[in-house]
């Protein structure tokens, strides 16, 4: 196909490595879509395989997250046609004009949502789906860590909890992005004082669980903050993978729970992509979830994109625009 391009990185390293080049997609296979690209979702997923933290062959065609619409249907697809606005969260190659993506890995987007709010929303409101409803069964008036509070992922999971009845401690690197943030208590703590500050503010108690997508200098705050046999929930690594866990670290805490999850894990079948990303497009319409797009970049520009959401930025979700 003439006219199509898309962002690699060639080699791993920082956001320089980041480069256009000209592609033809094919046409789809059987099983597979064709979709011409009105948005893409940026994700500091996307950061880890640029460095070389996750693993894939080089040159690494980026991005995981797209929306668009059909342009061509391969064979043996039931359930989409040309013309419809499909969102797909899954393998590498979204940073493109043009994407062929399993029709068993696409959504029809619903009237009502953009494709700008399901690119934006489809990753990391999926996330906060598993987070706020399959990691553990939270009920009203249990509380919540929530770290990065005003990023990509807290934007959503915060709201989402509120609606559940939770009470929701969210936690920000600045005095700038806690203001932003609407919850019970929206704190802006040194790591160091974060896990006093949460103490006090449950009575000594500590929280029921802890979404940590800051990964290392975070951690240590985390395991402080929970409650006598709570829940951790690391699901990032924005500053860092964490170090090694000793076991009898979370004895001493407390008998405490880690879980290290990862979407993909919640949304392996096609059944479980189309209820996670029903609830997902449910609380959008509902307006329980916004797509809070802080920052618009061009497609061409991703190199920018990586550097302002490594910097800490950015706030809310960002979109590229071929």
């Amino acid at each position: 196909m003439s006219g199509a391009w898309r962002m690699v990185a060639r080699s791993h390293g920082g956001p320089e490595v980041i480069v256009r080049e000209d592609f033809d997609p094919g046409q789809p296979g059987e099983g597979e879509l064709l979709v011409e690209q009105e948005a893409v979702g940026l994700n500091f997923i996307d950061t880890y395989y640029r460095t070389g933290l996750y693993p894939a062959p080089l040159p690494t065609p980026l991005g995981s997250e797209g929306a668009g619409r059909i342009v061509a249907v391969g064979a043996d697809v039931a359930g989409f046609a040309v013309g419809d606005r499909v969102g797909c969260a899954s393998g590498l190659g979204a940073y493109a004009t043009h994407r062929i993506v399993p029709a068993d890995r696409a959504v029809r987007i619903p009237d009502g949502v953009s494709s700008e709010a399901a690119a934006a929303m489809m990753l990391k409101g999926m996330t906060a789906c598993y987070l706020a409803e399959d990691m553990i069964d939270l009920s009203a008036g249990q509380v919540a860590l929530v770290h990065a509070a005003a990023g990509g992922v807290g934007s959503i999971l915060v709201p989402w909890l509120r609606d559940k009845g939770v009470i929701v401690i969210a936690h920000s690197g600045s005095a700038e992005k806690a203001a932003a943030v609407q919850a019970d208590h929206s704190l802006h703590d040194a790591f160091d004082d974060l896990a006093g500050t949460v103490r006090a503010l449950t009575d000594g108690r500590g929280v029921d669980v802890v979404y940590d997508g800051v990964g290392k200098d975070s951690w240590t705050a985390s395991l402080a903050s929970l409650k006598r046999r709570g829940l951790m929930v690391s699901y990032g690594n924005a500053s860092g993978a964490v170090p090694p866990v000793s076991l009898l670290d979370l004895s001493r805490g407390g008998s405490l729970y880690v879980s290290r999850p990862t979407l993909f894990d919640y949304i392996a079948t096609a059944e479980e992509l189309a209820h996670t990303a029903g609830r997902l497009f449910d609380r959008m319409q509902r307006g329980v979830v916004t797509a809070q797009i802080g920052q618009r970049f061009a497609l061409a520009d991703a190199a920018e994109a990586h550097e302002a959401l490594e910097a800490r930025r950015t706030q809310g979700a960002s979109v590229l625009i071929p």
